[in-house]
């Protein structure tokens, strides 16, 4: 009789927990998009340099996102409603930080996604691990 009871409380409680990236992005992407993750560090880099040269109100803002300690993932359910924003450094414009909009991480069992709920353009997205932060 235990046994019986055990399998769906256990089923239970996995569906309680929270849902963490599971790294599984290198099956999924396409060849030229891991030739383009390969290089992250170098156009991450790039980008920053050309991002100096943008308002220098918002280059303060982009100094002080980039002095703030990664943070891991793990252990931490980011599953509800949060305030998002997007900033885009280098390329056409050096530096752009669009305003706040409204967002929300779910958790499919799989791993978390990202949609973002106003705003013009509705991004949608999964995370995932790239290390432990």
């Amino acid at each position: 009789m235990i046994p019986r009871l055990l399998l769906p409380a256990l089923c239970l409680i996995g569906f309680a927990l929270p849902a963490y990236a599971d790294g599984e992005v290198q099956k999924l992407i396409t060849a030229a998009d891991k030739a383009r993750l390969d290089k992250y560090g170098e156009t991450r880099k790039a980008a920053l340099e050309e991002a100096k040269a943008g308002d220098p109100a918002e280059v303060k803002q982009l100094d002080a996102l980039l002095a703030k300690p990664l943070v891991a993932f793990s252990g931490k359910d980011l599953t509800g409603n949060w305030k998002c924003r997007t900033i885009k450094a280098g390329g056409l414009s050096p530096l752009i930080i669009y305003g706040w909009f409204k967002c929300k991480v779910t958790g499919d069992g799989s791993g978390w996604r990202l949609q973002k709920i106003s705003g013009s353009q509705r991004t949608t997205g999964r995370f995932f691990d790239d290390g432990e932060k």
